[in-house]
C-alpha cells in the first residue's frame, strides 16, 4: 500500500498541476490577450447599430429582398446561416437534387432582375462548405448592382461606389480573392436611404 501511495502522489500532483495550467491559467491568459489586443474579434466580430446587434461580420444572413445584395446560399438546418449547425451540401455534381437547387436559385435571380442577361456568378447559386459565408465575390456583387440601384431608385454609380468601399482585399495581400461583406454593404445601403 505504501508503495502504491508513493507512486500515486506524484501522479495526482502532476494531474492537478496540468489541470490548473491547461484548464485554468492558459485559457484565462489567452482570453486576456485576445480581449486586450483583438476585442472586436474576440467578441464575435459583432455588427452593432444604435446599440442593437444586427449580426456578425463572420456569419452570413439571409437576404432575398431585391433591394438588397444577396449572399451565398446556405444549407444549414433548421434555418439558413445557423452558426450552431455549420454544414455544406454533400450532394455530388451528378445528383439531380443539386441540379434542382441550383436551377431554383438561378430562377430566383432571374425573376428578381429579368433584364440582366449576364452569366450568373457561381457563388450566387452554390452554397459554401460551411453554409455561413458572409462574403460574395466581386463578380457576384457586380451582377447585382443594377438590380439594387433600380429597386432603390438610385444611380448605379452610387451603388457601385458603395461596393468599392466595402470590398475587402486579399488576406495579408496574397491569400484568397477580393470579396464583399454582404451584411456591411446592405447596412450601408440602408444608411444611404436614411440620409436621402
Amino acid at each position: 500500500m505504501r508503495q502504491f501511495l508513493r507512486y500515486l502522489r506524484p501522479v495526482l500532483v502532476f494531474l492537478g498541476g496540468f489541470t490548473l495550467l491547461t484548464g485554468v491559467i492558459y485559457p484565462l491568459l489567452v482570453t486576456a490577450v485576445a480581449q486586450t489586443i483583438f476585442p472586436h474579434q474576440a467578441n464575435g466580430s459583432l455588427v452593432e447599430q444604435d446599440g442593437v446587434i444586427l449580426g456578425s461580420e463572420l456569419i452570413g444572413q439571409p437576404f432575398d429582398d431585391p433591394a438588397y445584395f444577396w449572399g451565398r446560399p446556405s444549407l444549414t438546418q433548421p434555418y439558413p446561416y445557423n452558426a450552431a449547425a455549420s454544414a455544406g451540401s454533400t450532394l455530388a455534381p451528378s445528383n439531380p437534387a443539386l441540379t434542382e437547387r441550383v436551377t431554383a436559385r438561378i430562377a430566383a435571380l432571374e425573376t428578381a432582375h429579368p433584364t440582366n442577361t449576364r452569366p450568373i456568378p457561381v457563388d450566387l447559386v452554390t452554397a459554401s462548405a460551411s453554409g455561413l459565408d458572409p462574403h460574395i465575390s466581386l463578380a457576384a456583387a457586380e451582377y447585382q448592382i443594377e438590380r439594387v440601384a433600380e429597386v432603390r431608385g438610385v444611380e448605379t454609380a452610387v451603388v457601385r461606389q458603395l461596393v468599392d468601399e466595402y470590398t475587402e482585399g486579399r488576406t495579408f495581400g496574397v491569400l484568397g480573392e477580393p470579396r464583399v461583406n454582404v451584411l456591411r454593404l446592405n447596412l450601408a445601403l440602408d444608411a444611404l436611404a436614411a440620409d436621402s
